[in-house]
Parts: structure tokens; C-alpha cells; sequence
């Protein structure tokens, strides 16, 4: 792969991440949540879902699911469910009293909020279909494949991990001013709106769009 290339799939690569998605959603729920450092567990699930869509366009099965309606929609439906799953959750969170300084933060398992990110990528067919479409653009076939999805892959994760980063920062900052559990309770609720319109987005996805 050459120089030119890379630096042409690291650049899109930047933009794909920070588009707002179902990922930057959960990793500013997480943050805001369970602060930085634990949130950020859910952000390495999303990488390794991320991985496991580039896996399977690597080996070919992507092409296979994409033009499969029932395989897509099954995706599709299951990535809905979850993300109102995700809503309702966010919705029924209990808010912690921050007015004293001494106050904790909820505890989130590492495992749970790992599976957690990993569902929230692996759950979106328009994202598999997306990088079956932009992957291959960077691919040199008289090269060998194997390195070349490797370089793609670990650059698109890195970045990823950054930009969740990022986000998963950010709400843990915006904690610090939601000293009350009333302001905890409607930044739960906006959280919960934002899944329910992933959610939405998500069900209006058609094969034939893709």
C-alpha cells in the first residue's frame, strides 16, 4: 500500500468516526454515566466489533450478507431492539446526589460495558455494507490482501479509539455541572431520546439504499 493511499484512508477515516452515530451515542452515555476511565471500556467494544466487520469483508462473507435480505434485515431488527433496549436503560437511570463532592459514580462492569459497545457496532448492517462499498477503494489486488486489511484495519481502530475517546471525555466533563439529580434525570432522558432516534434511523434502512 502506498503512502498516498494511507494517508488518503486515514483521512476518511477521521471523518467516519466523528460523524455522529449509535457509537458516539453510547460512548457519551458511557461517560456521562460512569466517567472516563470506566466508560471508556465500552469504547474498546466498539473496536472490537469494528474489527470483526473488517474481518468478515476481508474474508469475503460481507459480500455474501449484503446481498442477502434475510441476513440483513435479521442484523437490522436486532440493532433496533437493542438500541431501544439501550433507551429504555438510559431512561430508567437512577441520577446520584453530586451535591457533595464525596459523591460516586455508578460502577459499571469492564465485561458488560465491552459486550455492550461490541453489540452496538456488530448490530449494524448499514456499517458492514458501508465498509464493504469504502474498503476495497483502498485495496491493492496485486498486493497482498492479508497486510493490506490489516493496515486498514488497525488504522480505522486507532482512530476510532481516539474520536470515542474524545466523546467518552466529554460527558464525563459535562458530569461535573449536573450537580443535582433533577439535571442528571433530563441529561439520562436526552440520552435516551438520542438512542430511540438511532434507533429510528436504523429501522428506516432498506437493502436496496445500501
Amino acid at each position: 500500500m502506498s503512502l498516498e493511499t494511507w494517508l488518503a484512508f486515514f483521512a476518511a477515516c477521521w471523518v467516519i468516526s466523528l460523524s455522529p452515530g449509535a457509537g458516539a451515542i453510547a460512548s457519551m452515555s458511557c461517560g456521562l454515566q460512569y466517567g472516563f476511565w470506566r466508560g471508556y471500556w465500552n469504547a474498546l467494544g466498539l473496536q472490537l466489533g469494528l474489527a470483526l466487520q473488517i474481518a468478515i469483508v476481508a474474508a469475503g462473507v460481507g459480500a455474501v450478507l449484503a446481498a442477502s435480505s434475510t441476513a440483513f434485515y435479521a442484523i437490522k431488527w436486532f440493532g433496533v431492539a437493542y438500541l431501544v433496549y439501550l433507551a429504555v436503560k438510559q431512561w430508567r437511570a437512577l441520577p446520584a446526589d453530586l451535591s457533595d463532592d464525596a459523591a460516586v459514580r455508578p460502577i459499571g462492569k469492564p465485561l458488560a460495558l465491552i459486550f455492550r459497545g461490541f453489540l452496538v457496532n456488530v448490530s449494524n448492517p448499514k456499517a458492514l455494507v458501508f465498509m464493504l462499498a469504502v474498503l476495497p477503494q483502498f485495496v491493492n489486488p496485486a498486493e497482498p490482501l492479508v497486510s493490506q486489511y490489516l493496515t486498514l484495519g488497525v488504522t480505522m481502530i486507532c482512530v476510532d479509539l481516539i474520536v470515542m475517546a474524545g466523546y467518552t471525555g466529554l460527558a464525563s466533563k459535562v458530569l461535573r455541572l449536573l450537580r443535582t439529580p433533577k439535571q442528571q434525570q433530563r441529561m439520562n432522558r436526552t440520552f435516551a431520546g438520542l438512542f430511540v432516534g438511532a434507533a429510528g434511523f436504523l429501522a428506516t434502512l432498506h437493502r436496496s439504499t445500501t
